[in-house]
This record gives structure tokens, sequence and C-alpha cells, in this order.
């Protein structure tokens, strides 16, 4: 049988090891977001200078593995932007 993925034995999910969920402060509340450090190294590895097309590629990464309200898109892309700057 093909490997089609990590799953967790016991309930079918994903392994607890396998979870990268980091919190951060999004409009005054702690948010998780799934696989951010990696994300960020990734975007940074562009080498990219404007703080717009930083913000844009975090965004559009995070969005794959996450859900961003479309009211709170601005708060998020702020956060992000804070994040990536702070692990630098």
């Amino acid at each position: 049988m093909a490997d089609e993925g990590d799953y967790c034995t016991v309930c079918g999910g994903t392994p607890p090891d396998k979870i990268l969920i980091k919190q951060i402060m999004v409009d005054g509340k702690e948010t998780g977001i799934d696989k951010l450090d990696w994300i960020i190294e990734e975007v940074k590895k562009l080498k990219l200078t404007s703080k717009q097309a930083i913000a844009d590629e975090i965004m559009l990464r995070v969005a794959q593995f996450n859900y961003i309200p479309t009211k709170k898109r601005e708060a998020y892309q702020e956060a992000l932007l804070a994040e990536y700057h702070r692990s630098a």
C-alpha cells in the first residue's frame, strides 16, 4: 500500500508531533497559525525587500493552511508581518 501521509493511530487525525501551530496576537487575541515558522523561513528565502510584497507572500502562504476571516485580513497581515520581523 502506498504511503498516504501521517495519521494518528488513535484518532486518525494529524499526529501530535506533526502539528506546527504557533500562537501570535492578532487584534488583541492569541491566535494559532499552523506552519508559521516554516512559512516565515520560506518567505525569507525569497529575499523580498518591499514590506507589501513580504506581507502579501506571508498572507498567501498562511491562507493555504489557515482560515483568515475576511474582516480580520488587515489585522492578520499586521500581526504576521510583525512576527516576520521579530524572527529576523
